[in-house]
């Protein structure tokens, strides 16, 4: 069983690695001791992500619903054949994940199976859910069991994936709208989206993210420097994306360049 942990942890850091290299980066500068717990995450964050948003040609709500149920079942029995899945059910048993959390989780990722138009209830729903849930897994590695460094962190920690996925909004709003018919915003008409608009998201985004650094303040110090690589990727981003105006952003994907992104893993 050792050996076959070893390899999904192994095979989790491989997804990661492949698809994200800004994520990779920001965990080589956790301490050690998280970085196959929080490769894990992602491994089973990422291949959700990739059933809803990437595998047009399949059924995609029964492939979900057969993933929801491996993730429980794998959970409960400590054990699965996915090597993905295994190496998430001992992130999850080994840091004592809240079974609520994986609930929120994919319940906003079959709001993405469906088209809609998103008011404000269900906008912070799915937020929660897609994005800041994501930050309290990984939290509760960071905090090792300590339960009350947990709670007192818990509000930062939802604030700052917020931001990071509000970000994301902005940023792939086209292609959102484009390729898969979502406004992810309260009371936005993606035809006609205004800077004045844009601007109101962009405070709304402040002050998530204000919050959101006094909670890496905090953090145990060997995480701190992960979490902290993350938001100023996420700052860069932000300050490119207020740069541009609306029409701007419905016709490229602004993005932070490799080689900024290196001066930033260099700078933190």
């Amino acid at each position: 069983m050792d050996l076959y942990l070893q390899v999904s942890l192994d095979a989790s850091k491989r997804l990661t690695q492949a698809y994200s290299t800004s994520f990779s980066s920001g965990i080589r500068t956790l301490d050690k001791e998280y970085h196959e717990a929080i490769y894990a995450i992602y491994g089973f964050v990422r291949l959700a992500d990739e059933i809803v948003d990437t595998f047009y040609d399949q059924d995609q709500a029964a492939l979900l619903a057969r993933f929801r149920q491996d993730t429980y079942q794998a959970i409960e029995e400590k054990i699965s054949l996915n090597p993905i899945l295994h190496s998430f059910q001992w992130a999850v048993n080994t840091f004592h994940m809240e079974r609520d959390l994986i609930d929120a989780f994919l319940y906003s990722m079959e709001m993405d199976l469906t088209d809609r138009d998103y008011d404000v209830a269900l906008y912070k729903q799915y937020i929660y859910g897609s994005a800041e849930v994501v930050g309290l897994m990984c939290l509760r590695v960071f905090c090792a069991g300590d339960l009350a460094e947990y709670e007192r962190l818990k509000p930062d920690a939802c604030a700052l994936g917020s931001a990071f996925q509000k970000i994301n909004f902005l940023r792939d709003i086209k292609s959102d709208f484009e390729d898969r018919g979502r406004v992810y915003f309260p009371g936005i008409d993606y035809e006609q989206l205004t800077d004045l608009q844009k601007k109101e998201i962009e405070a709304d985004i402040q002050l998530d993210f204000d919050a959101g650094l006094r909670g890496i303040e905090n953090l145990p110090k060997k995480a701190k420097k992960g979490v902290l690589l993350a938001y100023e990727y996420y700052i860069r981003l932000f300050e490119k994306i207020k740069q541009v105006p609306v029409e701007r952003l419905k016709s490229e994907r602004i993005r932070v360049p490799d080689w900024e992104k290196l001066l930033i893993y260099l700078r933190v």
